[in-house]
């Protein structure tokens, strides 16, 4: 693996091209059919489709489901290919070949300015760098689910391997009928002709899978029946009559349960342990020390015959906790280091354009302000869980995970078996949020479960654990300058920002083959900084990449979620220096941008933004593009006992190609909730290494009564499919926050606001 990816790697950077690469990427994805799992009366027709006896077509799911609708997005589009009714279409997970790998989220990871491959200058080497990183990403094959990626990745390979089914279909028809292919057609399923004759895809399945396809084309979008319409989820009916599987759902003949507890000393670990009392308890069975697995820090973890006798048997345990070696963690502390690594440190410079500098010593006017985000957890609906059983040298999980490559590989690690002596058993997700693209629990898991005696045994976290001893998103600290002539025009913005890099921290945990330096570059730190659409002449955006020691991990929109609260907010506080209306503002800079631009007047247009606002209301706006889809928030906000109070957030989206317009309406609602309850409440502090936040009491959330009405506006777009899941977080907080200085004339530049 080391050796493939810095072989991939050197040739990618030296723009060679690899001998049988070729140029369609989706073709070198659709795999053969013996990848797809053997099931009798099913035919494989390639490594994504299958055709079973009753016609139904199988569709090999590579990603995981917490929410995000992609157990529904993905057979939409297998549907429309193969005609045939969305009930139609089952899923079967995926295996471990990489023709599952996620293309997209990789190359995604290119930190290109959006506009560099619109204009012509950047347009041939950004496209020339992302089929490089494409072919690199096809070789790795790493199955991950996040970076709002998933139908992004599949919309050519689904789509092609569908059609490329269908086509065999119809040739086997053609041949077995003796029959022009041109003069056959398809509806739901069934293959027919003028003649009358007629078969189902079941039917005629052993046929296709020895027909070759032919030339194969994808639909043309004017003859869509069901990409762009709305379609009611397939994973509901289960989550409502409850035979949906979660992690926690796991239950297995003789299973014991396992509960956590780890040293409340972040990077701490047990000295002495005295378990005498606590095994004593009734149902508990025995205790098992956990080493510092995949980042985690060190602890133990008690075994029972409920999750109930291990969690009481747990807590009695007396332990004498160490703290790290290094001393223990403080976040004011690493506060103040972030301001001084600013004010000190040279960054890395994502984007210089211009002469920053040379505006600034001219301005009529300067401003300046310091910008703070902490540091948060992911608080998951479901705390991490993981089920295990390890008996003759084989391993057996059942995980609700991002990452089953990773979960298979530190099974397999941990139990010193070979890789494909381990099995995995996705579950449903009761939320990841980047939290479970993070492998710890796994391990803990399959740990617990080698001095269980062949048992099952399903390891779970309780909340407190689960919020002290997360991989939190960064503080990050950034200072913002803007430069104003006397004109009232802005002539330069100059962004410096400080924080941890989470991409390094990640690969260092989970693959460590291909991480890097310390200091490599990673795009998360200054993704919503750098690659602002606005058309100022003069920019500077760099970043100090730091290492505090505290676990950090990707939090829903990553690095977006803060930095669109840093930049957003310093555009608010641009306009009222140079005395315009907001919305105004942005749009005279977003001349050279016509995408945003749409985006924003839409958004201003059905919030009545230029009305007034109810009595005791303020409107605030933001506008933001991450994940390859562009979103503009109205945020109309009041004050009550003090506190703010959202009423109605208004979004305004151009995600490309909608799949399903319902989907991206839901991800937009659960951005927003999401978000808010970051905006208002969310900060995780460190004292002498401890965290101080607990279950939610401490870490609360916004509950039904606060949730706003959230209204969602799609653009039409010809352009393929952007993220749906992350990009309704980042623009929330600075629209709040720049209403709340329209209603109270108090600037808010730090997270979170009720504070």
């Amino acid at each position: 693996m080391r050796r493939r990816a810095w072989l991939l790697s050197a040739a990618g950077a030296a723009g060679a091209l690899v001998v049988g690469w070729g140029v369609m990427p989706q073709r070198s994805r659709l795999g053969s059919a013996g990848l797809m799992v053997p099931k009798a009366g099913d035919v494989a027709l390639n490594g994504w489709i299958k055709i079973a006896s009753d016609g139904t077509v199988v569709l090999a799911m590579p990603r995981s489901e917490m929410g995000q609708g992609v157990y529904t997005a993905l057979p939409m589009l297998a549907a429309e290919e193969l005609d045939v009714p969305l009930s139609a279409i089952r899923i079967e997970q995926a295996g471990s070949d990489t023709i599952y790998g996620n293309v997209a989220t990789l190359v995604a990871g290119l930190p290109f300015h959006p506009l560099d491959a619109e204009n012509e200058d950047g347009f041939g080497r950004v496209q020339a760098s992302r089929w490089v990183v494409g072919k690199i990403a096809r070789e790795l094959g790493i199955n991950a689910t996040g970076g709002s990626s998933s139908v992004a990745d599949a919309w050519d390979v689904v789509r092609m391997a569908a059609a490329t089914a269908r086509a065999s279909l119809l040739g086997a028809a053609s041949l077995q009928w003796r029959l022009p292919a041109e003069e056959l057609s398809v509806r739901d399923g069934v293959i027919r002709h003028a003649s009358g004759k007629s078969a189902s895809y079941g039917e005629m399945a052993r046929f296709a899978s020895a027909t070759p396809p032919g030339a194969v084309r994808v639909k043309d979008r004017k003859d869509w029946k069901i990409i762009g319409q709305p379609a009611a989820r397939l994973d509901v009916p289960s989550k409502v009559d409850g035979t949906a599987v979660f992690g926690l759902d796991v239950r297995l003949p003789g299973m014991k349960y396992a509960a956590i507890r780890l040293c409340p000393m972040l990077g701490g670990s047990p000295g002495s342990v005295r378990a005498d009392k606590a095994l004593a308890m009734a149902g508990a069975e025995r205790l098992v020390l956990l080493p510092a697995y995949a980042g985690s820090t060190a602890g133990f973890a008690m075994v029972g015959k409920s999750y109930w006798h291990a969690r009481q048997a747990a807590q009695a345990v007396e332990v004498d906790w160490r703290q790290r070696p290094r001393g223990p963690l403080d976040s004011r502390r690493i506060e103040a280091e972030l301001e001084a690594a600013i004010k000190t440190s040279e960054g890395h410079v994502f984007y210089d354009k211009g002469d920053p500098a040379a505006q600034e010593d001219k301005a009529a006017r300067k401003v300046e302000a310091w910008y703070r985000a902490p540091y948060l957890a992911h608080a998951t609906m479901e705390p991490m869980n993981c089920t295990a059983r390890v008996a003759g040298g084989k391993v057996e999980i059942w995980a609700p995970t991002q990452v089953p490559q990773m979960a298979r590989a530190v099974a397999a690690q941990v139990a010193g078996v070979p890789l494909d002596d381990v099995t995995i058993h996705l579950t449903l997700l009761g939320g990841g949020f980047g939290r479970r693209l993070e492998v710890d629990y796994v391990a803990q898991a399959v740990r617990v479960a080698m001095d269980c005696g062949g048992a099952p045994v399903q390891l779970v976290w309780p909340r407190e654990e689960d919020t002290a001893h997360d991989f939190y998103r960064p503080m990050h600290v950034a200072m913002l300058r803007g430069s104003i002539d006397s004109q009232g025009g802005v002539t330069s913005l100059r962004i410096k920002s400080a924080g941890d890099a989470i991409t390094p921290r990640w690969l260092e945990r989970g693959m460590p083959a291909l991480a890097g330096p310390v200091d490599t570059p990673d795009k998360t730190t200054a993704e919503g900084l750098f690659d602002l659409p606005y058309g100022i002449a003069n920019q500077h955006m760099e970043h100090v990449a730091t290492h505090a020691g505290v676990p950090v991990g990707f939090w829903r929109s990553v690095g977006h979620s803060h930095n669109a609260f840093f930049s957003e907010s310093f555009m608010d506080e641009l306009a009222a220096e140079t005395q315009q209306d907001p919305v105004e503002f942005r749009r005279k800079l977003l001349k050279g941008a016509p995408r945003y631009l749409a985006v924003l007047n839409l958004a201003a247009e059905k919030a009545g933004w230029g009305t007034k606002a109810a009595a005791g209301r303020a409107r605030g706006v933001a506008l933001h593009e991450s994940f390859g889809t562009i979103v503009a928030q109205v945020a109309e906000v009041s004050l009550e006992g003090g506190k703010p109070r959202v009423h109605r957030v208004v979004c305004a989206v151009d995600c490309g190609t909608v799949v399903n317009p319902n989907i991206v309406a839901q991800q937009m609602e659960s951005a927003v909730v999401f978000a808010l309850t970051a905006a208002l409440y969310g900060k995780i502090d460190i004292h002498d290494g401890v965290v101080q936040q607990g279950n939610f009491p401490s870490y609360p959330m916004v509950r039904l009564a606060q949730a706003p009405l959230v209204e969602t506006w799609l653009l039409a777009s010809q352009r393929p499919p952007g993220g749906a899941g992350e990009p309704g977080v980042p623009p929330l907080a600075p629209a709040v926050a720049n209403a709340l200085f329209t209603l109270t004339g108090k600037r808010h530049r730090t997270l979170p606001l009720s504070s």
